[in-house]
Formats: structure tokens, sequence, C-alpha cells
């Protein structure tokens, strides 16, 4: 039994705890003769790296990758990818008082059901740090995509209630939260420092859009690319929904408004998010997901301890206010990941076509 691998043909499986020795991840199955460098795997990294944006938690990591095998001369030999990223800023002692206590929100009674041992420092293999070996696998998966001509980005379309009312992608650039749209970003960074002092934490929406996606991707009925997308997206730790297209929106929809109109030029709308009958229609493939507020804060709560007697406790510790939007390219990550082996699992399918 295993839970910590992804993929049929590009496959990803990530290691490590928060407060271990190192994260990180091996990539099987990519194909040889693609450039790849540290420095490209570390642009996505320093996008995810704690410590940064006024939502951080002030955990100090340099996240440096180090690539350990599956490369030659700056181009990948087609064996297994060890990609590495040593712990340096972890302060285990912070979570003494929690080696008998349950936290709310978190994973720390689900994993002692399941296991029957837990590592409490920092949540271990349920912290959101993990996510820092999908991160660097998920940039190699950028590197094959690109080869093929798709792009996928993300930005904060919601949080705290504030949402975007633009979707002008450059202006991500341009803001520490990462939203498409200015002004809205403007009034998130406010919500977050009055959070900030109450002790609290915020949820939101990110949106992920993938350009230049071919048709044909995704397999019928259990492999549907959207079923993949949504599977790929929920194993994130925070994510709690995942909508591609309309979404629920659709569901207060006629036919007659929500089929997409095809003609000679193609489709007139997307409504469907990219994807018909679970595979890629070559639409741009729109997906967000629901992010729920970090369950670390400064409030006191109640809960139980190992006894199953009664406490209250604040988590204290350094977290952030928000997984957004270091979660970002966490997102992007695991449509790229998915992307990549389903392009693979097609060269399959049409390779005499």
């Amino acid at each position: 039994m295993a839970g910590s691998t992804f993929g049929k043909v590009f496959r990803v499986t990530t290691w490590g705890e928060s407060h271990g020795t190192a994260v990180g991840a091996v990539v099987d199955g990519c194909p040889p003769g693609l450039v790849l460098s540290p420095e490209d795997i570390q642009l996505d990294l320093d996008r995810r790296r704690p410590g940064t944006g006024p939502a951080s938690t002030p955990r100090k990591e340099a996240d440096r990758v180090e690539i350990m095998s599956g490369l030659f001369e700056g181009r990948t030999t087609g064996t297994p990818i060890s990609l590495v990223i040593f712990n340096q800023d972890a302060h285990s002692k912070s979570y003494d008082h929690l080696k008998e206590i349950f936290r709310p929100g978190h994973g720390d009674i689900t994993y002692l059901k399941k296991y029957g041992i837990r590592d409490h420092r920092g949540g271990g293999r349920a912290s959101a740090r993990e996510t820092a070996g999908r991160v660097a696998a998920g940039a190699v998966a950028r590197k094959l995509l690109a080869v093929a001509g798709v792009t996928v980005r993300a930005g904060t379309v919601a949080l705290g209630g504030i949402t975007a009312n633009r979707r002008d992608w450059p202006d991500c650039d341009s803001n520490p939260l990462c939203c498409p749209d200015p002004e809205a970003a403007g009034r998130m960074e406010e919500l977050i420092a009055q959070v900030r002092q109450e002790g609290d934490t915020l949820g939101g929406i990110v949106e992920i859009v993938a350009a230049g996606v071919p048709a044909g991707l995704g397999e019928p009925v259990f492999d549907k690319l959207d079923g993949e997308l949504a599977r790929a997206l929920m194993s994130i730790g925070a994510v709690k929904g995942v909508e591609i297209g309309a979404g629920f929106a659709a569901a207060a929809l006629r036919g007659s408004e929500n089929n997409d109109v095809i003609t000679p030029e193609g489709f007139r709308g997307n409504n469907a998010g990219g994807i018909l009958a679970g595979i890629s229609s070559g639409q741009e493939i729109v997906v967000r997901v629901a992010v729920k507020p970090i369950p670390s804060i400064g409030r006191e709560q109640e809960t139980v301890n190992l006894a199953n007697e009664p406490v209250r406790i604040k988590v204290g510790g350094r977290h952030d206010i928000s997984a957004i939007p270091r979660i970002i390219p966490v997102c992007e990550a695991m449509v790229a990941l998915t992307l990549a082996d389903h392009y693979l699992r097609q060269k399959s399918v049409r390779f005499l076509l």
C-alpha cells in the first residue's frame, strides 16, 4: 500500500517531514534529453518558500534544491530524478507541548488512528512543507510541457470573502498575493493585517489556467482528465473543493446556456473548462480550488488529549495567516504533473497517427 506516489507514466514520489532532515521528490518516467538545471526548479520553489509575503510564516528556509540523480551534462537521462531540499530552520521544541494534544483542524488525530504513531513536530508528513517536493517535481513537468507549448499559471481570485473582479493575469506579478485584480489585492492585504492582529487565519480561492493543452488528453470513464485534476488538487492538504469551468454555477444554468456552441472557428464559450467527456478539447483548462483557513491559530481552542480529556490550547509557533499565496505554485505543480502524465500517456495511444 502506498499513498505518496502520483502518476502512471510520469510518476512522482514525495518524501520527508516538516522537521526531519529534508524533504524531496523522485521523478520517474521523465523522457531523456530534456534540458534541466537546479535554477529551473528554484524559480518555483522560491515562490513557495516560507518567510516571504504578507500572509507567510516567519520560518526562514532557503529551500535550495539539489538534483542528486537523473542528469548528465545538463540533460535528463531517462532515469529517476532525485530532488532534495534540506530543512534548516526547524524549531521542534515549539511543538513539545503538543505531544499529547490533538490540534483542531489538523491531521494529528487521524494520523494516530491510522498508524498508531505520529510525528507531532509541525505535523510531520501532514505538514504543508511536504509540498516543496511537489513543486520541485512540478518544475520538471513544466519543462516537459514547454516542449509541447503548454503553460500553467494560477492566481488568487478570492481571499477572506474579497473577490477579484478582473482577470488581468500580468498583474499577478505586481502584487505579493498574486491576484489578477490589483484593487482587490490591496483590500486583501489590509484584511490580512487585521486578521493577524486578531490571531486568526483566512481561506480563499485559487484559479489555475492551463493554455496550449492539445485536444485528446484524458482517458474514458475512470481516468477522465477532470477527475484526475480534481484528485491531484484535492491531494493538497489545504484544498477542500475543486471546480472546473463553470463549476457549481452550471447547476443554475439551462442546457441552452451551459453548452459551449461549436462553430467552424471553434468553441463559443468555455463553460466546460477545456474538458469534454473527460478529454481535453484544446481550449484553456480552467480550474478553481477552495482553500481552507490555516488551522493553526493564535486563539484559544477546545480539544482533547491522548486520554480523551478536554483541554484548551493556543497552538502558537510560526504559521501562515493564509495558505494563499504560497499554495499557488503547489496548485500549478499538481496541474502540470497531471498534464505531463496524460501527455505521455496520449503519446502511446496515437503514436501511429
